[in-house]
């Protein structure tokens, strides 16, 4: 494995597949350690043109993962379908011998993503969430300030962020707010991110119950759809069947208390910095106007001093020379995990349970009252 080069597949050939084969070929480029051999999409064709868009010769097509799966020898495959197709592909990949990288979210039901981490367990190989955002060293930074104990002891977050106008939709693609096709919207989109900064900053404790809310006053209404950023607004407020702002307020083990808000479309320019309390100190973490993968400016540390109030501003962190984007760091540690025998650098063991709040957000919602989370042995 550390000699030859890994032979990679695509799962999917729509949007995010762009940012993963551009990182891809940047690391063939440096370190011509992988090759992309094959590829599948459910449109016809689609497989096709997205390889010719990007140059990449002799790459075998298909419209069914299965049948790519069945005819080809792959070691790695990217999973870049819409929500709803996450599951199926994952599974039979894994049960087919292929280390996976699935994009965001994890899946749609806590479900679904425990039948996926069964077939990890039971094939061996890696599943790691497309999470990039865990490589940014401003993100880093946060978790490395909690692990030195400069917060004490965590008891409250505050989270989420989001979107004043910024519903994905187009005419002729709506794959994010069609209900059979992303399940979720403004949830799964953005908020697993939003989840996943606090979460693994403090360890990634249990949830244990939820209340929820999800809305979509604003998908569903035609004047959210201004052009010319948009156009047939009529037609995308009846395709709208997602949740364009959800919430919930979840009790995690440790006694800690979660306070999150996301948002694709609001009244607002911004639903609040992200807050993290703690017995010590409070951290506070400006939010973004676009959830891009990164804080929205310096950090800054609050504490008592000597009996007086201290704010300590903690400057923006850049990237060393070399470090490649995100989406490199991201690739790459795939890469490395597959080479070097593991961990998955973004666990499902750890995105189950940024899952299980998703889930138990949506089914307080339904329901109009607290719901207990159960995350089932794997």
């Amino acid at each position: 494995m550390a000699e030859k080069k890994l032979r990679i597949g695509f799962i999917g050939t729509g949007g995010i597949a762009h940012d993963h084969i551009r990182a891809y070929l940047r690391r063939m480029a440096k370190y011509n350690d992988v090759e992309i051999v094959a590829g599948c999409d459910i449109i016809p064709g689609k497989a096709d043109d997205f390889f010719r868009e990007f140059s990449v010769d002799n790459v075998r097509t298909y419209v069914s993962h299965e049948d790519m799966l069945d005819a080809e020898k792959l070691d790695a495959v990217s999973v870049c379908t819409y929500n709803r197709q996450h599951a199926a592909p994952t599974i039979a990949s894994l049960r087919h011998g292929c280390h996976v990288i699935l994009e965001k979210p994890f899946a749609v039901t806590l479900e679904e993503c425990v039948d996926m981490m069964r077939a990890e367990k039971e094939s061996g190989k890696i599943l790691t969430i497309g999470f990039q955002p865990r490589f940014d060293r401003n993100m880093q930074q946060i978790k490395k300030i909690v692990e030195a104990g400069e917060l004490g002891r965590v008891y409250y977050i505050q989270t989420g962020g989001g979107r004043r106008s910024g519903i994905p939709a187009k005419r002729d693609k709506t794959s994010f707010i069609r209900e059979d096709t992303a399940g979720i919207g403004a949830l799964g989109d953005i908020g697993c991110y939003s989840l996943d900064m606090v979460l693994n900053a403090i360890g990634y404790p249990a949830p244990l119950t939820v209340t929820g809310f999800t809305t979509d006053y604003f998908g569903k209404n035609p004047d959210s759809y201004w052009p010319p950023r948009y156009s047939k607004p009529e037609y995308l407020a009846r395709t709208f069947g997602v949740d364009d702002f959800a919430g919930g307020l979840v009790r995690l083990e440790g006694g800690v208390i979660l306070d999150f808000r996301i948002s694709w479309a609001m009244h607002m320019d911004t639903a609040g910095d992200t807050l993290i309390l703690g017995t010590k100190a409070g951290l506070r973490i400006p939010s973004t106007d676009c959830w891009n993968g990164s804080v929205g400016g310096p950090m800054t540390l609050y504490r008592e001093c000597a009996g007086q109030s201290v704010e300590t501003v903690l400057p923006i962190l850049k990237d060393a020379p070399g470090d490649g984007d995100l989406w490199d760091r991201k690739i790459g540690s795939f890469i490395r995990a597959i080479r070097e025998g593991g961990p998955a650098p973004v666990p499902s063991s750890q995105i189950i349970k940024n899952q299980a709040i998703i889930d138990g957000i949506v089914r307080s919602s339904k329901l109009g009252r607290e719901v207990e989370i159960h995350i089932p042995e794997v």
